[in-house]
């Protein structure tokens, strides 16, 4: 398969962190969640006095290490600068835009396809956003299985533990976006169209 170039993976990391910023921007004005370690920066937000963005990078630091031993240094440096600019993006985005109507389900759905949206591009442009998009990634390298079906087992089984910190109703919509996110990851992300290899 043809290698995108230099420039196309810079263009791709760009338009793909704003895409999920934007994502993020929609669940965080209706005060949703999500999977994966950005639903868990944004339950943190919620409760400690840091921004999400502060507390997305410090979660997938770890992920990041993992990304470099896997799958290259390339890679990883990728996925470490899509998640700083996805930080810088979602902490700045209030200065621009602001809503002045929420619906949590809308909130939810257009969430979860942006991000959705985002992270695609990200996978096909050898980068990504580090947290469990990592693990799920070297789950499909060894075994095949599509990183949507595993990124959504993992999303639920977080979205079940918040049931402790937020109202049945927000995890309801909240599941309704990570549905939706890791649909258009297993529509569109399968193994057998890109293979998984990075160095």
């Amino acid at each position: 398969m043809e290698k995108h170039t230099h420039k196309e993976d810079v263009i791709a990391i760009l338009t793909a962190t704003f895409l999920v910023a934007q994502g993020v921007f929609f669940l965080q004005s209706a005060n949703l969640l999500t999977g994966g370690t950005t639903g868990l920066a944004l339950l943190l937000s919620q409760i400690l006095p840091f921004t999400f963005g502060v507390l997305y990078f410090v979660c997938n630091l770890p992920f990041y290490a993992l990304a470099w031993k896997r799958f290259g240094s390339k890679f990883a440096i990728n996925s470490a600068i899509s998640g700083a600019l996805v930080s810088i993006f979602a902490d700045n985005l209030y200065l621009v835009i602001s809503l002045d109507k929420v619906n949590e389900v809308y909130c939810a759905i257009a969430g979860g396809l942006l991000m959705g949206l985002g992270m695609l591009i990200l996978f096909r442009h050898r980068s990504s956003l580090g947290g469990f998009n990592v693990l799920c990634l070297v789950i499909q390298d060894k075994t095949g299985i599509s990183v949507g079906k595993t990124q959504l087992t993992i999303d639920c089984l977080i979205l079940a533990a918040s049931l402790f910190f937020v109202t049945p109703w927000v995890i309801f919509a909240s599941i309704i976006g990570a549905l939706v996110l890791n649909v258009v990851l297993a529509m569109n992300h399968k193994p057998t169209r890109y293979t998984v290899r990075y160095s």
